[in-house]
């Protein structure tokens, strides 16, 4: 049985037969990943030869890897980014804005005395104002991918989106530390 692969040099977006942009319909994109997914999934071929086995778990990966990607808003960008030469995430430049950061670190100062003190409340309260700002800066960013003048803008925004996962990640934490 030798079913249809998919085309590993297409991009993302391609793959998925989605347009390429931010603002994407997330219900197109479940429903192009679990048609891809019933194609390629390795179950379906187990009958298959050796080669064609490989294949369909390597193309099974990749299309796991796209959905992923593009299901995740602040990925969907960094990878739009990508496909524009613009490296969002460069090991060698992690320059954020130094009012950001000032910001970020009064930010972890008030989770860590949150944490200390068992406030769950005020952590709650500090993981709504950083969703807030998520959520702005998440508009922002679609703006700036409309307009490809804006990509290094866009780029700085991704940067601040993904510190302020992390951040997220560590309220999380510490409301875990905190609950009985």
């Amino acid at each position: 049985m030798r079913a249809r692969m998919i085309d590993f040099s297409q991009d993302y977006f391609s793959l998925f037969g989605l347009p390429a942009r931010y603002d994407l319909d997330a219900s197109a994109l479940d429903a192009a990943y679990r048609r891809l997914q019933s194609t390629v999934h390795p179950d379906r071929h187990a009958a298959a030869g050796e080669a064609q086995r490989r294949l369909a778990l390597q193309a099974s990966a990749r299309v796991n890897e796209a959905y992923r990607t593009l299901k995740n808003s602040v990925d969907r960008a960094q990878y739009l980014l990508k496909m524009h030469g613009v490296d969002a995430l460069a090991e060698t430049d992690t320059v954020l804005p130094q009012d950001f950061l000032e910001y970020q670190l009064e930010r972890r100062e008030a989770i860590d005395e949150a944490r200390l003190a068992h406030d769950a409340q005020r952590l709650d309260a500090l993981l709504a104002d950083v969703r807030g700002e998520v959520d702005e800066l998440t508009h922002v960013l679609a703006d700036e991918l409309r307009d490809s003048r804006a990509l290094e803008a866009a780029r700085s925004t991704v940067r601040k989106l993904k510190f302020l996962s992390k951040v997220a990640a560590d309220i999380d934490a510490a409301a875990a530390d905190v609950e009985p």
